[in-house]
Formats: C-alpha cells, sequence, structure tokens
C-alpha cells in the first residue's frame, strides 16, 4: 500500500476550475418500451459505467425511506436517470445492475446494494466502490466524489445541499436535480477514466469485495 495521503482543504478545491460536467442535452430520462431498450442497449455495451442513486430524504423521526426513486447509470457520452415509480423500467434497471460484464462505478455502494434488494429484489453484480480503490492508493478517510475529482482530476465538482436533499420522488424531476444525478455518476466514471488503472487491479478489487 501507498503512504498515508490527505485530500486537498476545502479552500483548496474552491480554487480549482469546476468539473466538466453534462449537461442536460445528455441527460436522458427514458419513459418508453423503446427508450427502455434503447438505454439498456448503450449501456450493456460499455465495460464500465457511471452508477449511483438518489433516494427522498426523511426528516421525521422514525421515518423509514422507500427510496432509491432514481436509479443513474451513465456512459462517459450520456446520463440515463430510471425513475423508479415507472414499473416498466424496473426489468432494464435489473438487468443492467445484475450484469457481471458491465462494471458499475460509484462511490459509496454499500448501502445502495440493501436498498435495491429490498426495493427491487435486485442483487447488483460487478460493483466498483471507488472508496476501496483510493484506500488501495492510500487514501485513509471515505473519498466521496467530490474529494476524488478534486484530488484526480484537479477540478471543483459541485454537490449543492439543497438539491442533494430535494424530493426525489417527483413524477417530473427539475433541471437541476437532473444535473446532479447525472453528474454523481459520471463523475465517477471520469475519475477512474482519467486513473489509467489495469484491469487486472480492478478485477481483484471487485472479487475482494464479493468475499465480505
Amino acid at each position: 500500500m501507498s503512504s498515508t495521503r490527505d485530500t486537498p482543504s476545502k479552500a483548496e478545491i474552491d480554487a480549482m476550475p469546476p468539473f466538466p460536467a453534462l449537461g442536460l442535452a445528455n441527460i436522458r430520462i427514458p419513459a418508453s418500451g423503446r427508450e427502455f431498450a434503447d438505454a439498456a442497449a448503450d449501456l450493456l455495451r460499455c465495460r464500465y459505467i457511471g452508477f449511483d442513486t438518489e433516494s427522498k430524504p426523511c426528516f421525521k423521526p422514525g421515518e423509514l425511506s422507500d427510496g432509491p426513486h432514481v436509479v443513474q447509470l451513465t456512459t462517459l457520452e450520456t446520463a440515463y436517470l430510471f425513475q423508479l415509480h415507472q414499473q416498466a423500467c424496473h426489468a432494464v434497471v435489473a438487468a443492467i445492475l445484475e450484469s457481471s460484464k458491465v462494471i458499475k462505478v460509484g462511490f459509496g455502494l454499500k448501502s445502495d446494494r440493501g436498498h435495491l434488494l429490498r426495493k427491487l429484489g435486485i442483487r447488483p453484480r460487478a460493483l466498483l466502490d471507488m472508496n476501496q480503490l483510493f484506500r488501495s492508493e492510500g487514501y485513509r478517510k471515505e473519498m466521496g466524489v467530490k474529494a476524488a475529482v478534486a484530488v484526480v482530476l484537479e477540478r471543483k465538482f459541485q454537490k449543492p445541499k439543497r438539491v442533494s436533499t430535494s424530493n426525489w420522488a417527483l413524477a417530473v424531476l427539475k433541471p437541476n436535480q437532473l444535473l446532479y444525478a447525472a453528474n454523481d455518476a459520471f463523475a465517477a466514471l471520469k475519475v477512474l477514466e482519467a486513473m489509467h488503472k489495469p484491469e487486472a487491479e480492478l478485477l481483484a478489487l471487485l472479487g475482494a469485495a464479493q468475499t465480505r
């Protein structure tokens, strides 16, 4: 393992240029059988895709989340946001998440496993939690996408709390929600791409995660 490393300070991150995020033109919200099929074809052709979920937050004591409400899956060109209130998308989401050929890349994915199993009966395979990769690089803390973008890409990644804690169960998501959700998943994939890790190393991390 490498020697212990630290992440940039908030001031250092704030001084960095902004992350080149996906715009609305590159975000798809599939809503029909044809759109679900097209999204699946695009995502399943990839070896690595970005992955994240969003859930409506709980603010009352004892309130239990019925999320996730959105599943984000991205290529290096396009983000697909699947709104889980649409029953028709569940089979497509399951096919992609349960595929062992497509590696899903994200941060802090442990909780997503349980939530997806509870809500959809999905047991995701080939999940590459980037926090594991950064731990192998000598970073002690949970990295998170914002710090990872700063370390690897030397860019500032915006994560507005007012958007992260917004209502993800809405039937029609707002533009700022679309941008937030899409780029959370997209940024993880861009960080992995920039690290230029050999696949053997990544597969070893996946194997270690499966045995835990």
